[in-house]
């Protein structure tokens, strides 16, 4: 058995989330405890500088590396915490924080993808004295992958079922997904996953834009409950150019951020839309690009879907999912004994665990990689 800390921040940049686990087992015949989760906010000062970084306002290098070591810190004293009142981890999984990310091109000039995470692993390892694993993304790109999404292997590992074909989505700023079909002969030649566009990260950006700060989230959906949806408007924003692009493929704030929420409400001023019905309609856009995902881009539809990340308790999302696809199961990984709230956070301890040993963790149909490959950077005292 190795217990493992698992650390990462997503798109949404809302805190540290934190999962100390217990794994044994190997490969994908794993079998995982999750002992603590908690979500660990960054100061205002922290977050407020890795907003405008990704962004894209202008950073010097000091101003790059003073952020890259209070990012570190801040992981790092969110893994000593995690531990308190239980037996001191032995390994470290930290994904950082996503400050920008650029996909490999799929058409024309042949460059390699771009992703940088800040929090380095070095510092982190220095201040908790335990074997951190970081940078997974690195490996995955230099064999001409996305470099993300990571998760399909772990899903995979974790949720995978012997009669039920399931999609695992999480909803964090960025959606994803995880197809997992049956387990059986060739089941893993199957799996695919890519991002299918945004999840939160619009929906936080506009609850902020509409309320002048004073607001970061719609908690439970309750606020775009109230609206009613333009189904004009989210037919225009489906044809963006991403959510015709077939996997593998991933995105981020680059794309559905700030600019974009603005070009959005540029869009929907014709259509004289009051602050609920603008929420709603984005939130709508968030579940039928899901929705239309699925349909154009899977061999066949799921038996269920099992939903995680923040967007999972967004009660109004998960409703306008479930309409949109009908007759298949909507539900958590909590129902089948997965947190939802930490499990990105136990996919890097996993991650890490994996690359501990030596096991490959990117899986090429979601990725696109050449090649599967050990990911992480491993650094010990």
């Amino acid at each position: 058995m190795t217990r493992v800390i698992g650390l990462m921040s997503g798109t949404s940049v809302d805190g540290i989330d934190a999962a100390l686990v217990d794994i044994v087992g190997t490969g994908l015949d794993i079998k995982l405890e999750l002992l603590a989760g908690e979500t660990y906010a960054y100061p205002a000062e922290i977050r407020e500088r890795i907003l405008a970084c990704c962004a894209g306002k202008p950073i010097s290098m000091l101003e790059l590396a003073e952020l890259d070591d209070a990012v570190a810190v801040a992981f790092a004293e969110a893994a000593i915490s995690i531990q308190k009142g239980h037996q001191k981890a032995t390994l470290i999984g930290s994904h950082g924080q996503t400050v920008y990310h650029r996909p490999k091109e799929k058409f024309g000039k042949g460059k390699l993808g771009y992703s940088l995470q800040i929090g380095r692993g070095t510092l982190i390892n220095h201040l908790t004295g335990i074997t951190t694993i970081n940078n997974f993304r690195a490996a995955d790109i230099t064999v001409e992958g996305q470099g993300a999404p990571l998760v399909p292997p772990v899903d995979a590992a974790l949720l995978s079922h012997y009669s039920e074909a399931r999609c695992v989505q999480n909803i964090g700023g960025i959606g994803n997904v995880t197809y997992i079909p049956v387990r059986g002969d060739d089941w893993l030649d199957k799996i695919r996953g890519w991002d299918t566009g945004p999840g939160n990260s619009l929906l936080d950006l506009a609850v902020e834009y509409l309320t002048d700060g004073a607001k970061s989230y719609d908690e439970d959906g309750k606020w775009a409950a109230t609206g009613t949806v333009c189904s004009d408007l989210v037919e225009q924003w489906l044809n963006q150019e991403y959510f015709h692009l077939p996997p593998p493929k991933s995105t981020g704030r680059e794309l559905f951020g700030v600019d974009y929420l603005h070009k959005c409400i540029k869009e929907a001023q014709r259509f004289q839309l009051n602050p609920a019905d603008f929420l709603a309609t984005l939130t709508e856009l968030t579940a039928a690009s899901i929705a239309a995902s699925y349909r154009n881009f899977l061999p066949q539809m799921p038996q269920r879907v099992l939903l995680c990340g923040g967007g999972s308790r967004n009660l109004y999302l998960k409703q306008r999912l479930q309409k949109l696809l009908v007759s298949v199961p909507v539900s958590t990984t909590d129902e089948v004994g997965l947190n939802a709230d930490f499990k990105e956070a136990i996919a890097f301890a996993v991650l890490a665990y994996w690359r501990n040993a030596d096991y490959p963790g990117n899986l090429p149909a979601a990725t696109g990689a050449k090649k599967e490959v050990l990911l992480g950077n491993i650094w010990r005292q």
